[in-house]
C-alpha cells in the first residue's frame, strides 16, 4: 500500500443516495443527499462545501474518483459527467471505481467480513452483484487508505435475483436484497445480511486513492461509466450537467 495519502475528491450517484467525499491530509470528510432527482443539483454544492471546509481549491487535489457503476443509467452518467467536467477544468486525472467494490469495502469496514457478497438493485427485477474476499490479516484503514482491498471472487454481473449464486458463505450486503425479498427468500446468505449498504463516496475515495497511488488514473476524456446493460448516449440534460461542472470551476475557481 502507498506510504502517503493523496488528496482525492470522490463522487458517487449510482443509487438513490448521492454523496461526495474529500480525502485530504489523511482525513476523510463527506456529504450526502437522498433522492434520485436531486443528484445533479446537489452534488456541486456539496463539493464546494467540502473544498471550502478543507481550505483548498479543486486544483489542489491529486485526482477525482467517481463511482463508475454499475448502477442507475442516469446516476452513473451523472457522476462520470461531473467528474469529467471538473477534471477538464482543473487539469486533474480521474479514477473510476466499481460501485460494487465500494459496497464490499463498506461491508468489510462495518462488519470485518473477509468474504462479501454485494447486491445492488438494478430495477426491472434484476440485480447487480459480485463476490469478494479480503486479506484476513489486513488491519484497519490508515491515513484514509484501506489496508486490504476487495479481491473479486465472482466478477460483477447482472441477473435475476434467483440467479445469484455465490461461492461458500459470504456476508451479503446491499439494497438489492431488500428490493426482492421473495426472490431471495430461503437463500442461506440472506441471514444476517446488511441491506442498508449502498455505494458511498467515502469508500470511492479510499479505493480511488489506492488506485491513483498505483498509477491507475486516466485523462478525463478517457473516463467512462461502467454499464452491464446496453450502453446509451448522454442526453441533452446530462450534457448540460457536464457543462455546468466546467462552468462552475471556471467562474469560481473552487469547484
Amino acid at each position: 500500500m502507498p506510504t502517503y495519502s493523496p488528496t482525492i475528491l470522490a463522487l458517487e450517484t449510482s443509487s438513490e443516495l448521492a454523496s461526495c467525499a474529500l480525502l485530504h491530509a489523511g482525513r476523510l470528510s463527506s456529504r450526502s443527499a437522498d433522492g434520485v432527482r436531486t443528484h445533479s443539483a446537489s452534488l456541486l454544492p456539496m463539493v464546494q462545501e467540502l473544498l471550502a471546509g478543507a481550505g483548498i481549491a479543486l486544483a489542489d487535489c491529486d485526482a477525482i474518483a467517481y463511482g463508475a457503476g454499475p448502477g442507475s443509467f442516469t446516476g452513473v452518467r451523472t457522476a462520470c459527467g461531473i467528474a469529467q467536467g471538473l477534471g477538464f477544468g482543473a487539469g486533474l486525472p480521474l479514477v473510476p471505481v466499481v460501485t460494487l467494490d465500494a459496497m464490499a469495502l463498506a461491508c468489510r469496514e462495518r462488519h470485518g467480513a473477509a468474504h462479501v457478497l454485494a447486491v445492488l438493485d438494478a430495477r426491472m427485477n434484476e440485480v447487480y452483484w459480485a463476490q469478494y474476499r479480503f486479506d484476513e490479516d489486513a488491519g484497519d484503514a490508515a491515513d484514509g487508505l484501506p489496508t486490504g482491498l476487495p479481491i473479486p471472487v465472482l466478477p460483477a454481473a447482472l441477473s435475476a435475483p434467483a440467479d445469484v449464486h455465490p461461492q461458500g458463505a459470504p456476508l451479503a450486503c446491499g439494497n438489492g436484497l431488500a428490493a426482492y425479498p421473495e426472490a431471495f427468500a430461503g437463500k442461506p446468505f440472506v441471514a444476517g445480511a446488511d441491506t442498508a449498504v449502498l455505494p458511498h463516496a467515502e469508500q470511492i475515495a479510499r479505493l480511488g486513492a489506492a488506485a491513483f497511488a498505483a498509477g491507475q488514473g486516466v485523462p478525463p476524456a478517457a473516463a467512462q461509466p461502467l454499464y452491464l446493460r446496453n450502453k446509451v448516449a448522454y442526453t441533452k440534460a446530462e450534457r448540460a450537467v457536464i457543462n455546468a461542472a466546467q462552468g462552475a470551476l471556471q467562474s469560481g475557481g473552487k469547484a
